[in-house]
């Protein structure tokens, strides 16, 4: 059973452009494919990332900036929704709009080197901080009753509430 946690995140200045950049950037792509499946035809979010690889990160260089799995997983996002408009379980996937709910999703990715478990996201609830991929670490806020979290980490959702307020969503 999957367990997820709520933390209201205080980033510093340096670290709020750095997600806005990462809302920005997942929306122009997500944006961007979704005019091209609209032009043409279907595409797989296989073939959109071996698209995104070759070309349109060179041709918007702004891209860069964001984080790599951010991307993949907006074309992920786009591809479930084509997917479930085309089975009749949706609508038909809407453009993403800059004053929406801005979000995005990052995976944990684990690494090993001489016998110790690296995260790319960690969770210190001691110090109330939790790192994330670039942003380094961020001081939270949220759930004083716990002093510890059990089990591997799985993702990490960044999301801008409609007050301005920063919220991470932390599924183990």
């Amino acid at each position: 059973m999957y367990r997820a946690y709520k933390f209201r995140v205080y980033p510093d200045n340096n670290q709020q452009i750095q997600i806005n950049k990462c809302f920005g950037c997942s929306r122009f792509v997500y944006n961007h494919y979704l005019s091209r499946i609209k032009e043409n035809s279907y595409m797989s979010a296989s073939s959109c990332i071996k698209d995104y690889v070759t070309q349109l990160k060179y041709q918007y260089p702004f891209l860069e900036e964001a984080d790599s799995i951010v991307i993949r997983k907006s074309l992920f996002h786009l591809e479930d929704a084509y997917k479930r408009f085309c089975n009749g379980l949706g609508n038909y996937p809407k453009y993403k709009s800059k004053f929406a709910r801005n979000s995005y999703n990052t995976s944990a990715v684990y690494r090993k080197y001489k016998q110790k478990e690296y995260c790319n996201i960690e969770v210190d609830l001691k110090n109330r901080k939790i790192k994330l991929p670039k942003l380094s670490w961020v001081k939270i806020r949220g759930y004083r009753n716990t002093k510890e979290i059990c089990g591997k980490l799985i993702n990490a959702t960044i999301s801008r509430e409609p007050n301005g307020k920063y919220c991470v969503s932390v599924l183990y």
